[in-house]
């Protein structure tokens, strides 16, 4: 499975900006956002189940972005509003072929797949 991450920008603080990722084929059971930025380590940011639909979104980023999919277009989305300085950041998305438990999409090292990222850049 190849993932190609686009939309990424600059913009202001609490501004919104939408990030896709496209999968070359729909062979994997979860699909993720990840960010890291500079200096930090990388940190999972939402993760849906390809074939129900569930989503899961970090505690830093709930009620500000929201996660989607359009499976026939095998395409994933991260909506992003009321962006802060903090959320600046390279997004990655990444695919995972096992269809784990919720509560482990955090985890990197269990995805199988990942694109190159885009950058976000949120100024003050």
């Amino acid at each position: 499975v190849q993932l190609q991450a686009s939309g990424g920008g600059l913009v202001q603080a609490g501004g919104s900006l939408r990030v896709s990722c496209a999968a070359s084929s729909s062979d994997f059971q979860v699909m993720a956002w990840f960010r890291q930025a500079p200096g930090k380590e990388r940190e999972f940011v939402a993760g849906t189940r390809w074939s129900g639909g569930t989503t899961s979104h970090a505690p830093s980023v709930r009620y500000r972005f929201t996660m989607s999919r359009d499976k026939a277009r095998n395409m994933v989305f991260l909506q992003m509003t009321s962006l802060k300085p903090e959320d600046t950041a390279v997004y990655y998305c990444a695919a995972m072929l096992l269809n784990r438990p919720t509560g482990s999409w955090s985890r990197g090292d269990l995805y199988d797949y990942w694109g190159q990222g885009t950058q976000v850049t949120v100024s003050s």
